[in-house]
């Protein structure tokens, strides 16, 4: 076991770090950016008038992402629901509306697939020093687990990672079953575990299944949006590994 320090908060007796992977470990701002664009554009382009709020919906302004909007922070499944209400809206029946939602999304990423989002500065010093500490480490993400495992080969960190978990169907963040399925995963019990990731999901999710504690990071100074963390950082190397 070892002691994770971040400024003057101390994890004692940790087993394992879980990692958020959007925001946390990928600097994937234009991208989702992009993303919600291009999904706008095309059901504008089929439903006049869903465009802009959708757009709006998403958590995109003037071309700004909102940290905490919906395709920042909500699962594939979550989005998709989201954006079909949208179409609803406009008169087409439910099963439709599903319908058009998920053959848009699919069209939108088609249009990014060789977009190939970075790591924020210094991710990989950090998971090199953690892994090499003997701490199991696991993504748990709201992307799809398609999505975790086609970043994790991207950059190359498969030598890094116990576990590539994203949600594809059943609970999604911040349900405290996903984090506790992931632990079971890892073998490693929740109290033993930590979270760390960039949004208030990942703290409330973190605590419903008595985790080890929650390291919420926000790389753009906004502590609010990591609310209920039990330390906030602005980097990762902020995350210290000792054997006591």
């Amino acid at each position: 076991m070892k002691t994770i320090q971040c400024h003057n908060i101390s994890f004692p007796n940790i087993k394992a770090i879980l990692f958020d992977k959007n925001g946390t470990l990928e600097d994937s701002e234009i991208y989702l950016c992009s993303l919600a664009q291009e999904a706008a554009r095309i059901i504008e382009a089929q439903i006049r008038g869903t465009g802009e709020p959708l757009l709006l919906a998403f958590g995109v302004k003037n071309s700004y992402l909102d940290p905490t909007g919906l395709i920042s922070v909500a699962s594939r499944q979550e989005v998709e629901v989201a954006t079909a209400a949208y179409i609803a809206s406009n008169g087409k029946g439910w099963i439709e509306s599903l319908c058009i939602a998920h053959q848009v999304l699919e069209e939108a990423e088609q249009c990014l697939s060789n977009t190939i989002t970075p790591l924020f500065d210094g991710v990989l010093p950090v998971l090199q020093k953690i892994s090499n500490a003997g701490l199991k480490l696991g993504i748990l993400s709201a992307a799809t687990t398609r999505e975790v495992n086609n970043f994790v080969t991207t950059h190359q960190l498969h030598s890094y990672f116990n576990l590539e978990m994203g949600v594809d169907k059943g609970p999604s963040k911040p349900d405290p079953r996903l984090f506790l399925q992931a632990c079971q995963a890892l073998e490693i019990e929740p109290k033993y575990t930590l979270m760390v990731g960039d949004s208030v999901a990942d703290m409330q999710m973190a605590r419903n299944a008595n985790a080890a504690g929650s390291i919420g990071i926000t790389w753009i100074d906004k502590p609010e949006n990591v609310a209920g963390a039990d330390v906030v950082i602005n980097q990762l190397h902020d995350i210290q590994v000792f054997d006591y």
